[in-house]
């Protein structure tokens, strides 16, 4: 497990939920990416409403405009690994917007599964 604590650095990245890269999402190619590189986590949250560079509106309250929401992927993890996947980020991100901020890491405790040993998601607990 990943010992995080005191000074880290946050990556978010918004991109909208109809952006490939090698016929995947995004969000899902940064995610595999950020897995791979061995860094804290990641997470994806999908936003209900936004607008960009371009003042378009996407919402999820109007069926005629709910495609492409927002999607808001953030990995938090020490400052030199975040900045040794920003390269990565930036070569998938096409469209969005990708920051970087110094966040202090008062507590990261593992979930239940990691303390126990279990991963849902893991290949070899299958």
């Amino acid at each position: 497990m990943t010992e995080l604590s005191g000074h880290a650095l946050r990556l978010t990245i918004m991109v909208g939920e109809d952006e490939v890269f090698a016929h995947r999402p995004v969000y899902t190619e940064i995610v595999i990416l950020a897995r791979e590189s061995g860094l804290a986590g990641a997470t994806v949250v999908r936003g209900i409403e936004s607008f960009g560079r371009r003042s378009i509106v996407h919402t999820s309250r109007l069926v005629s405009l709910s495609n492409d929401l927002p999607v808001v992927i953030t990995i938090i993890d020490e400052d030199a690994k975040i900045r040794a996947f920003l390269p990565k980020v930036t070569a998938i991100v096409k469209g969005g917007i990708v920051t970087v901020e110094v966040v202090a890491v008062v507590q990261f405790v593992g979930t239940h599964d990691e303390l126990t040993g279990g991963d849902e998601h893991s290949p070899t607990s299958r």
